[in-house]
C-alpha cells in the first residue's frame, strides 16, 4: 500500500505540473478559419442563390426561405421569368442602401410585366420561431431585440416571448422595398445595406437574404446627392444584365462558394475570437461585440 504522505507528494507534483503547463494561446480568426474542418462549412442550395450580373462582374445573393418564404418563392419566379434582366440600379444613398428594380414600376403604362410572379404578398417582417431551426445566440446585449444571434447562416433578432424571429439589417442584408402599406412589397424592388447597420428597419420591412460575394461592386456605386439617393438622370443608372437562379445556370456557371455553418464549433470559436480579439495589435479585450460586426465567413469551394 502506498504511504499517504507519498501519495500526497505525488498529487502535489501532478498538480504543480498541470499548473505549470501554459494555457493554449487564444486563436485569431484566421487561425480558426484555417483549422475549420470540411464539415463546418456548408454549400448553399443553388435554388436559394440569385446571381446578379453587371458589366463589372457578378454579385451572389443567398435567399432565406426560413425568414421570408413567400417573398423568396416570388423572387425565384421573377428570376426564372427574367424579370430583372435589363432593369437598372436606381439608387445609391451614402451610408445607407443601394436599390434596384424597374425605374418605371410606378407607371402602369410603362411597368415591366411580372409574368407568373405575384403582384401582392403579405408582409413578412418576422416569422415564427421553430424548434427545428438552429440558433447560435450571441451573449451580448442588443438594443434592438431581446436576443440576437445566427440562424441558417444569417444574423437574426428574436423575441422568445412573442415567439418571433427576423433577419437583422446588417451590412450586405438584402430587403424588399415597400411603400407605406406594410404589404406593399413583392420582391420587384430590392435593396442592399451598404452603410452603418440601419437596425431601425428591423420589423418594418421584409428582409430576404444577404450578399455572399460581390459587395464591393455594389458598395462602390456612385452616390447620388438627390433626395433618397435616387439617380435623377437615367444615364446614371447601372444596367443589370441578368439576375438568375443558380439552379437555372449550367453547372460550370454556378457560384462555387461555401459558407461557414453558423451552428458549428468553428463558428462558436470565431464568435469568441471576435468578442475578445487575440490579434497582437489589440491591447484591450472588449468582451462584447455588436451582432452586425460578426462576419459570416464565405470561401471558394475547395474543388473550384
Amino acid at each position: 500500500m502506498r504511504h499517504p504522505i507519498a501519495a500526497l507528494a505525488l498529487l502535489a507534483i501532478a498538480t504543480s505540473a498541470v499548473a505549470a503547463t501554459p494555457a493554449a494561446p487564444p486563436r485569431t480568426m484566421d487561425e480558426i478559419l484555417a483549422a475549420a474542418p470540411a464539415e463546418h462549412w456548408r454549400t448553399p442550395d443553388p435554388d436559394n442563390l440569385l446571381v446578379m450580373t453587371l458589366e463589372t462582374g457578378t454579385i451572389v445573393i443567398e435567399l432565406s426561405p426560413e425568414h421570408a418564404p413567400e417573398h423568396v418563392a416570388n423572387l425565384r419566379t421573377l428570376a426564372r421569368e427574367g424579370y430583372f434582366d435589363g432593369l437598372t440600379i436606381n439608387r445609391s444613398q451614402d451610408n445607407f442602401v443601394v436599390q434596384w428594380g424597374d425605374a418605371n414600376g410606378e407607371d402602369p403604362a410603362k411597368a415591366k410585366s411580372l409574368g407568373k410572379a405575384k403582384a401582392a404578398l403579405p408582409a413578412e417582417f418576422s416569422t415564427r420561431i421553430r424548434d427545428g431551426l438552429a440558433f447560435t445566440r450571441l451573449p451580448d446585449v442588443d438594443g434592438w431585440a431581446p436576443q440576437v444571434g445566427f440562424s441558417a447562416g444569417f444574423p437574426v433578432g428574436r423575441d422568445p416571448q412573442a415567439g418571433t424571429q427576423w433577419l437583422a439589417h446588417c451590412y450586405a442584408t438584402v430587403g424588399a422595398g415597400r411603400g407605406n402599406a406594410p404589404d406593399s412589397s413583392n420582391g420587384t424592388e430590392l435593396y442592399v445595406v451598404t452603410g452603418q447597420a440601419p437596425r431601425q428597419l428591423d420589423l418594418n420591412i421584409t428582409s430576404v437574404g444577404r450578399v455572399l460575394d460581390g459587395m464591393h461592386r455594389l458598395s462602390a456605386m456612385p452616390r447620388s446627392l438627390a433626395p433618397g439617393g435616387f439617380y435623377t438622370q437615367p444615364a446614371l443608372r447601372t444596367p443589370i444584365r441578368r439576375i438568375a437562379l443558380a439552379s437555372a445556370l449550367p453547372e460550370p456557371q454556378r457560384p462555387g462558394l461555401q459558407v461557414m455553418d453558423t451552428g458549428s464549433a468553428s463558428f462558436d470559436a470565431l464568435l469568441e475570437a471576435r468578442r475578445n480579439r487575440a490579434d497582437a495589435w489589440y491591447l484591450r479585450k472588449a468582451g462584447h461585440i455588436d451582432l452586425c460586426n460578426v462576419p459570416i465567413p464565405v470561401r471558394p469551394a475547395p474543388d473550384r
